[in-house]
């Protein structure tokens, strides 16, 4: 989602949707909020900070500190999923345009609206699938054709062909943008999600 200056700016624009003044029309209802999640997480975590997905990205604006102000004061969730919506719809960098569009876009609007600044607790993450956790956790940030990810925010795994030693000790450490899961993985999980995608880089 595209910078904005808070909490004014965003304050401003829940103003102007809800005047009826944003671009590309109005959210017809608050979507599928489970595609929204799911959306979310495979193209957004990895930017943002939303405590509901577990999403810990610091690129763009933490949606939770963006709407806790609004919800504190009232404003109905349609008109926060409205502003989510035309910041998706007006897309700048470093956020790509068309992340997400159409009825897409609508999900994932309406499932951030209702979740952003609430201090919800995503469900705990269990299971050691490596490519299911890499795709509920890396695959917004890293491309890797085994998981159907293409994400351009971290290194192109494909490309980088890591050992299972450097994988593992990346996901616990993190690095730059990229988020230490130590602690929020069990250390299973994080030894199958480096398994993962040591075996199956640039295959």
């Amino acid at each position: 989602m595209r910078r904005l200056a808070f909490p004014g700016a965003l304050l401003a624009a829940v103003a102007l949707i809800a005047g009826g003044c944003g671009t590309g029309g109005k959210a017809s209802s608050a979507g599928d909020q489970a595609n929204g999640q799911k959306l979310f997480t495979a193209k957004c975590a990895g930017c943002h900070v939303l405590a509901a997905a577990g999403a810990q990205g610091t690129i763009g604006p933490s949606l939770d500190d963006a709407f806790a102000g609004p919800k504190a004061e009232h404003f109905k969730q349609s008109t926060i999923q409205n502003v989510v919506l035309d910041q998706i719809r007006e897309a700048s960098m470093p956020m790509p345009a068309n992340l997400v569009t159409g009825q897409d876009a609508i999900d994932v609007s309406g499932y951030v609206a209702a979740v952003a600044g609430t201090n919800a607790k995503p469900a705990a993450q269990t299971g050691t699938d490596g490519k299911a956790i890499f795709s509920t956790n890396c695959a917004s940030c890293h491309t890797l054709k085994a998981a159907g990810a293409t994400g351009t925010i971290g290194p192109n795994l494909d490309q980088l062909k890591p050992s299972f030693p450097i994988t593992q000790h990346q996901v616990e450490v993190g690095g730059g943008v990229m988020p230490a899961f130590k602690g929020k993985l069990t250390q299973a999980q994080i030894d199958a999600v480096a398994k993962f995608v040591s075996s199956s880089a640039g295959k």
